[in-house]
């Protein structure tokens, strides 16, 4: 007589043992902190806490394979009005990043080396893919000396122009200060090369056009003389020291400044007035020079 009562309080401890637990699934205690996931592993048609999954993929042409490695992602979301400025969010480095972005309107910029592309994506209540087609392609220059001699034994640099020019006729510079050998990676179009060879004004110039998904290979002719000055009481004689040394061109203008007994420079061909600076005194000579010269100038103090 006893059993009815012990079955009817063990169903009511159960009941009220569930009850207790679902509780707990549905609302953590109060000292219970919740921790959400990192936006980075969101899977995509994960949406939580009104942000959705969108999912970033960068070619370099419309039938390429997918970019894996080099590219840094910047993520904006786009200001209020026309004139407020976008708010950056964040910076990745990974190919395919996977973003949680609460609806609305961003900026996305992706960038391969000097290559990039910015565009606005619009995030609905959807989960998405968004493709990015850079059309980029790499340019590698390989500068060499008048005689085909590859221009080793000298530093050389070179600047990369856009082909456009701004109001004052000045082309916007994409890369300055890069070494040869070296693949740039930049957007599809033409460009404007700009190298020097040595620390004077032995420049070869080249315009290229970069086609998406290829590598152009440019070798660019340096044609430059080697020029060493010495200052001497007589032709023949031994290079005076603490001299100051200033090249200029026909039209005036300072080519190079340089100090010592004997310095050594690579000039463009053309005709130059070299002054020599010793104890308070100048002395001046007039000389000019040709692609591949190698020209010793003598400067006689009377």
């Amino acid at each position: 007589m006893y059993r009815l009562p012990l079955l009817a309080a063990l169903a009511a401890s159960c009941i009220s043992a569930f009850g207790t637990v679902a509780a707990a699934q549905s609302e953590p205690p109060a000292n219970t902190t919740v921790v959400p996931r990192s936006p980075s592993t969101l899977a995509p048609g994960d949406e939580a806490g009104g942000q959705v999954a969108v999912s970033l993929t960068a070619y370099l042409t419309d039938d390429s394979q997918p970019i894996v490695q080099g590219l840094v992602w910047r993520i904006y979301r786009d200001g209020p009005g026309t004139t407020a400025a976008p708010v950056p969010l964040s910076t990745q480095r990974t190919a395919n990043p996977r973003l949680r972005l609460e609806p609305g309107d961003y900026l996305i910029n992706v960038a391969y080396g000097r290559a990039n592309l910015t565009r606005r994506v619009s995030v609905t209540s959807q989960s998405s893919e968004e493709r990015f087609v850079l059309n980029a392609g790499g340019l590698r220059v390989i500068p060499v000396l008048i005689d085909g001699r590859p221009a080793a034994d000298q530093p050389v640099s070179f600047d990369v122009q856009s082909d456009e020019r701004d109001q004052y006729g000045q082309r916007t510079s994409i890369v300055s200060g890069a070494k040869p050998g070296v693949v740039l990676r930049l957007n599809s179009g033409i460009y404007s090369v700009v190298s020097t060879y040595g620390d004077a004004n032995a420049i070869g110039r080249a315009d290229i056009s970069v086609e998406a998904g290829k590598l152009t290979e440019v070798t660019l002719v340096h044609p430059a003389a080697e020029v060493s000055l010495k200052l001497v009481t007589r032709r023949g004689g031994d290079a005076i020291s603490d001299t100051q040394w200033s090249i200029a061109n026909a039209g005036g203008d300072t080519v190079r400044d340089s100090a010592g007994a004997l310095p050594r420079h690579f000039l463009a061909p053309g005709s130059y007035i070299v002054t020599a600076r010793h104890a308070g005194r100048a002395f001046r000579q007039e000389f000019a020079v040709k692609a591949g010269d190698v020209a010793n100038i003598e400067v006689v103090m009377p």
